[in-house]
Parts: C-alpha cells; sequence; structure tokens
C-alpha cells in the first residue's frame, strides 16, 4: 500500500474486492476452495464478522457458493455466448442445426438443451402486437422454452406466430424437427430475410429467479428478437430473459458507409 494512501473503502468490500480479483486473475479457478473464515480474517487484519459479510457480497455477486460442511467455493457456471450474426447462418439451420439465443463458448451448439414449457394459443401482447403489427388481443402461437449450459437454466425463450404462419406446420408441435423453427417458416414458403434484437438488462421477477436459479442479485438479460421474411413482414417475436451470470456477447458485422 502507498505510504498515506487511505482506502475509503469499507473493510468487507476490501477483503471481497481482494477475494474477486483472486478469481477473476485465474489464482483461484472454478471449483477452488476458498480459506477459512478464521484465515481470512488474518489475512486481511479483520474481524470474523467483516468475513461473513464479504463472503455475502461475494455470493450476492454470483461468485462463490457455500456448501454446508464442505466450505465455500469458486462458483463454477457455464458462460454462455451469444454468437452474433453468424448464429443465424442460413447453412447452419438447413444443415439440421437448431439456432439458440445462448450456447456454450466452448462448443458452439454442444451442451447447450432446451425443454418444453408450453405450446399454447395466447392473446398477443403489446410487446409481441407492435412487433408482429397486428392488434393487441390477437391470438397468437406461444412456444416457451427453457434452455440450458451443462444442466444448468440460463434463458427462458418464449416465440410467438400468427396463426396463418404457423398452422400445419411442427412449430405447433413438441419437436419442430431439423434445423427448428426457422427451417420450418421457411418450408411453409416465408423466405427469412432480416434479424432485429433489442436488448437490455434489468431485475428478474420472481419467478424468473426461481426458474433461472439465479443467486441474490442477479440481473438478467432481456433479448426481444423480430424475424422478417423477404416482403417485410414480421413472422416470429421471440422474447428470451438471459441469466445475467453466464452471458457474454460476440458480435462482428460490418462497419456500414
Amino acid at each position: 500500500m502507498t505510504s498515506g494512501f487511505t482506502d475509503a473503502r469499507p473493510l468487507q468490500v476490501q477483503v471481497a474486492d481482494d477475494v474477486r480479483l483472486k478469481i477473476e486473475s485465474g489464482e483461484w479457478p472454478p471449483g477452488h476452495k476458498l480459506p477459512s473464515f478464521d484465515e481470512l480474517a488474518t489475512a486481511h487484519g479483520c474481524s470474523l464478522a467483516v468475513v461473513r459479510k464479504a463472503v455475502d457480497l461475494l455470493k450476492q455477486q454470483g461468485l462463490i457458493v457455500t456448501m454446508q460442511g464442505s466450505g465455500t467455493f469458486v462458483r463454477d457456471h457455464p458462460i454462455a455466448q451469444l454468437q452474433g450474426i453468424e448464429r443465424y447462418s442460413r447453412s447452419l439451420w438447413q444443415s439440421g442445426k437448431t439456432v439458440l439465443v445462448a450456447t456454450p463458448r466452448d462448443s458452439i451448439y454442444g451442451k447447450a438443451s432446451q425443454e418444453i414449457r408450453a405450446l399454447e394459443q395466447v392473446p398477443a401482447s403489446k410487446l409481441v402486437a407492435d412487433r408482429l403489427r397486428i392488434a393487441v388481443g390477437t391470438p397468437v402461437w406461444a412456444r416457451r422454452r427453457t434452455t440450458a449450459v451443462d444442466g444448468r437454466p440460463n434463458q427462458l425463450a418464449d416465440s410467438y406466430y400468427e396463426l396463418d404462419v404457423v398452422r400445419g406446420t411442427a412449430i405447433m408441435e413438441p419437436d419442430t424437427g431439423p434445423g427448428g423453427g426457422l427451417a420450418r417458416l421457411e418450408e411453409n414458403g416465408y423466405r427469412l430475410a432480416e434479424v432485429e434484437e433489442e436488448l437490455s438488462t434489468r431485475m428478474p421477477t420472481g419467478p424468473e429467479s426461481v426458474s433461472l436459479q439465479l443467486p441474490p442479485g442477479t440481473p438478467v438479460l432481456e433479448l426481444v428478437r423480430t424475424i422478417y421474411d423477404d416482403t417485410g413482414r414480421a413472422v416470429e417475436v421471440m422474447t428470451s430473459v438471459i441469466a445475467g451470470d453466464t452471458a457474454a456477447f460476440r458480435y462482428r458485422f460490418p462497419i456500414p458507409d
């Protein structure tokens, strides 16, 4: 510490930041067992009460987890990476692969899974109606899924379609078949041309926290995706709520003139 410098941060924040730096630097990798509370208190010259507050902060940040009778460990959670525009490549889903919003960083489409929560006809909300350019309350078809990475839920994805767009297709069935919903839309005569994405952050609702198994204080990313065909018609609107502590984003695109 530089002579004469006074750290104005509360002691528990100083301890938490020191531990966080060790985690982020890789010095303490996922699964690493943290020193005992006594050892942390001695190392930082503080009380056990301060260490407990620091540990609580780190838990709220989703960095560590305490296992009863075993100790406190660096949390091992898979990071899903959003693969920019390339995940919509026609060659991808025409070859039978399913386009998922959040996919594993180390093996694209390799460790992701999804579970159908509901297939149902519902009245269009304002968000959906505005993007499909229909009246609020118009019946639409909803596909509600939960996706997971390495078995941990990381996303709640709900897709909405006008009934005439999906009637008689596998989009109304649990299994959409090779290539997923995008392939079925094209088979039904809709040549997909454009994708619009709207991304924002917020705190989760109670049910979202439970469904995504979120640590306290963890935000979510909300993605609204609209897919248009070559006539400019919006043929799908998807709302996706992604666990903020499991998401990373990668985009590469040409710079417009």
